[in-house]
């Protein structure tokens, strides 16, 4: 078994550049509404209808708005910094380059979205688009959005030279205000690599674009398409597009249903404080691509690529120059790194799905003894509890949130304490009352008896301050969490995941202690994670456990037995 020890702490690779589309994190929530633009429950403005000919086809500055969009790409993505972002949303912006709804953005602003909706000219209400293809290299994709008769830009055919008066159209910071800025080309061939994309070249210029500016066309004073917008350097005040001359062979590709030098991922390179670990960070995995075939997941770090390791300059240029040097069939090896349960997998794209071959230290710190005693009695202070039939529950006091009494079903029947949830983003909660408990030890075995993915929960030092919380997925994630009540936050401590979480339709046991400020999860009796909390102090408090919903129902779990211990 190969050990991988010297990394410990991840954190972004410090980068020159940044991204120009708006991907806020959401703060420690359990649920982030998305953003939302105007009306909802406004009727589209309708394009003008044409045949495709020029009378839809941009020819000044004035008309550049008709033809640009703002996108909103809605998933789950997994940052390096924030952890996992479950319903996230973030914006970027597009242009559209055929009547038919045909239109260009940035690979960084959609792919591994669950959907995506598009304003056009300025709308009120989104429009449905759907993706074509995309290209993590050339940082490109092609969308197709719902109806026809839109205007639409051409391409400029004339030269990039230094000069050349230029113009960015888009929606920065992920606001409705369309906005354009003016510049002029500074360098027609500057250097192209970045933390997500490896190009040739790209143009370079002084037309502000900010975050949301992904994706947006660069344009001349006749309203043609120079290039598309995807990198920045602002403190330089350096701007950087991607050349026609490079982007339109892609395009047309893209525009057939067919990825280039992609294996369907939305990533960038990272590395730690010593530049011991590098890699490419993947934030989502499309569905059905070869990533998603060999099992990659969001969280996961690609280290090495057909035996060379990744990212060591900070940018893409290796991963890309490999998927160049190689057909998008060919099977080629990869060594991933499951940075939150500390795993090394090795498998294959079209070829073996990924297996884990080993470890690396992550810093995790030892927990507590396993354990406990039960007792009978009404009121017990360390117990166990069978929810056996007529077992009286009067000692239990039952709170939920965004949601009410009428969206849950909670009964004793058959020896199990049955959660039956009928609403999407609702948390419920179950309290043993009598005592209060500074140092416990928590166990709870459960029952998925639904189809798809729940969450449940083990709290300690529930008070009128808050509580901490352990809630574990049985999709193989969980969360360590200080619920502040004063703030209304669950504030993360730590998040990761665990292969002994046994996934879909199973029976699991979670087992938390809370102990000084000592907190530790074990799952099936595999310890998960143990960390010390120094920021939150919440000092004592009942204990309790809980069910929470995501957007797929109903949720239905069985939960065999509770119980209170002595850590």
């Amino acid at each position: 078994m190969k050990i991988y020890r010297p990394f410990v702490v991840l954190l972004l690779f410090t980068l020159i550049v940044g991204l120009a589309c708006n991907f806020g994190a959401p703060s420690d929530t359990k649920a982030t509404e998305p953003p939302t633009t105007g009306d909802p429950t406004s009727p589209p403005e309708e394009p003008t209808k044409s045949t495709g000919s020029s009378s839809n086809s941009v020819n000044n500055l004035d008309k550049v708005r008709t033809a640009t969009i703002q996108i909103e790409s809605q998933g789950t993505f997994v940052d390096p910094q924030v952890g996992l972002v479950v319903n996230g949303a973030g914006r970027g912006s597009g242009f559209i380059i055929d009547p038919s709804g045909i239109a260009i953005t940035n690979n960084h602003v959609v792919t591994g979205a669950a959907l995506i909706k598009v304003w056009v000219g300025g709308e009120t209400t989104p429009r449905n688009a759907k993706i074509l293809g995309v290209s993590e290299c050339s940082d490109l994709a092609v969308i197709d959005i719902d109806g026809d008769g839109y205007p639409y830009m051409d391409w400029y055919s004339g030269n990039i030279s230094p000069g050349l008066e230029v113009y960015s159209a888009g929606y920065p910071l992920g606001e409705p205000e369309f906005t354009l800025t003016k510049g002029i080309i500074s360098k027609e061939r500057a250097d192209g690599k970045s933390s997500w994309a490896s190009l040739d070249y790209a143009i370079m210029h002084d037309s502000t674009i900010n975050p949301g500016n992904s994706g947006g066309p660069l344009v001349t004073a006749d309203g043609k398409v120079v290039g598309v917008n995807y990198m920045s350097r602002p403190d330089a005040n350096q701007y950087f597009a991607i050349d026609t001359k490079l982007a339109i062979p892609v395009i047309e590709k893209l525009q057939q249903s067919q990825d280039i030098e992609s294996i369907g991922i939305n990533g960038s390179a990272v590395s730690n404080d010593d530049g011991s670990l590098t890699g490419i960070w993947i934030s989502s995995v499309k569905s059905g691509s070869p990533a998603d075939a060999a099992g990659l997941q969001g969280g996961d770090i690609l280290y090495q690529l057909e035996g060379l390791v990744l990212g060591t300059d900070g940018t893409m240029k290796d991963y890309c120059d490999i998927l160049r040097s190689h057909k998008a069939s060919d099977t080629l090896s990869v060594s991933v790194i499951r940075f939150a349960s500390g795993e090394l997998l090795e498998g294959q794209l079209n070829g073996r799905s990924l297996e884990v071959t080993g470890n690396f230290d992550t810093g995790g710190g030892s927990g507590g003894n396993s354990g406990g005693s039960s007792s009978g009695g009404e009121a017990a202070d360390f117990f166990t509890e069978d929810f056996n039939e007529g077992v009286d529950l009067s000692n239990y006091s039952f709170f939920e949130y965004h949601g009410n009494d009428d969206d849950v079903n909670l009964n004793a029947d058959g020896g199990f304490l049955v959660f039956d949830l009928q609403k999407a983003n609702l948390w419920t909660y179950v309290t043993y009352d009598p005592y209060i408990y500074t140092d416990v030890a928590l166990e709870m075995k459960v029952e998925n008896r639904g189809k798809n993915n729940n969450n449940v929960s083990l709290i300690c030092r529930y008070s009128d301050e808050g509580w901490y919380e352990f809630n574990i997925a049985n999709n193989g994630l969980y969360w360590i969490y200080a619920y502040t009540i004063s703030d209304n936050a669950y504030n993360r401590i730590y998040n990761g995941g665990s292969n002994a979480i046994k996934t879909g339709r199973g029976t699991n046991t979670y087992t938390a202690y809370c102990n000084g400020s000592t907190l530790s999860l074990y799952i099936n009796g595999v310890e998960a994670r143990t960390v010390e909390d120094t920021k939150y102090n919440l000092p004592e408090g009942k204990v309790g456990l809980g069910v929470s919903s995501f957007d797929v129902l109903p949720i239905l779990i069985g939960v065999d037995y509770f119980t209170v211990a002595q850590p």
